[in-house]
């Protein structure tokens, strides 16, 4: 039997969804809300160099307006722990950007949950045949999207390198991410490259960190205001 996700019915709407993902300071938020970036990305694993403590993490939200939505990001952590950096902070939404199987997905619920996925030619196309049984055994109707990441991101994200674009739209043609929840673009997203990425694979949303960033770890709203732009009208041009 083939799963309908409550997302389905919201993968082809008339404009990509943004993440701004790798935020650490309250500012950076404030900016991606007044761009109009639909989500940011708080990062709590320890190892990376964005990583932010539950401390600064409630000074970012309190930036937030009603209406955006904070994500928060671990990597091959264990689920007490992140259940427990959740409930502190009130997040409903969680990333999960290591190698973590679906059991550990399933082990998350209530939390809405995005699994990051590398684009390697040798690996993704199984990856996600794997996920796709398991979404059905395992019933795990609240994983809602998988981010798209670069091979080369080694599991940490926010390096720059450009993902394989040609590779996902030759999966894309070939049905592969069909009955399988929408697909979240990241890997080297720029301003000034996201609008022939969103032409070119027409994904759910876009996920950015340092193609907006002025230096490391500190956004530029310049920036961030025009990845939002050129996302958004990507579709009408």
């Amino acid at each position: 039997m083939t799963r309908t996700f409550a997302s389905d019915k919201i993968t082809h709407m008339p404009r990509t969804r943004i993440k701004i993902c790798g935020i650490t300071r309250s500012q950076d938020a404030r900016a991606a809300a007044l761009a109009g970036a639909d989500s940011i990305g708080l990062n709590f694993y320890p190892k990376a160099r964005r990583c932010i403590t539950i401390d600064r993490a409630r000074e970012i939200l309190r930036e937030l307006p009603p209406f955006v939505t904070p994500v928060g990001l671990f990597v091959n952590q264990s689920v007490n722990e992140i259940k427990s950096i959740a409930i502190q902070l009130a997040l409903s939404c969680l990333q999960l950007h290591g190698q973590e199987p679906p059991q550990i997905a399933a082990e998350l619920r209530p939390f809405k949950i995005l699994k990051a996925l590398h684009a390697d030619r040798g690996k993704l196309e199984i990856e996600l045949q794997t996920w796709r049984k398991q979404i059905e055994s395992l019933n795990l109707q609240h994983v809602q999207g998988f981010i798209l990441e670069t091979p080369a991101a080694a599991g940490m994200g926010g390096t720059g390198v450009e993902n394989d674009w040609a590779y996902l739209a030759e999966l894309k043609r070939a049905g592969a991410f069909e009955n399988l929840p929408p697909m979240i673009i990241a890997g080297g997203l720029t301003p000034e490259n996201v609008a022939a990425v969103v032409k070119m694979l027409d994904p759910y949303a876009v996920d950015v960190s340092s193609g907006v960033e002025e230096q490391f770890g500190e956004k530029s709203p310049a920036k961030i205001q025009a990845f939002v732009t050129a996302a958004t009208r990507a579709r009408s041009l």
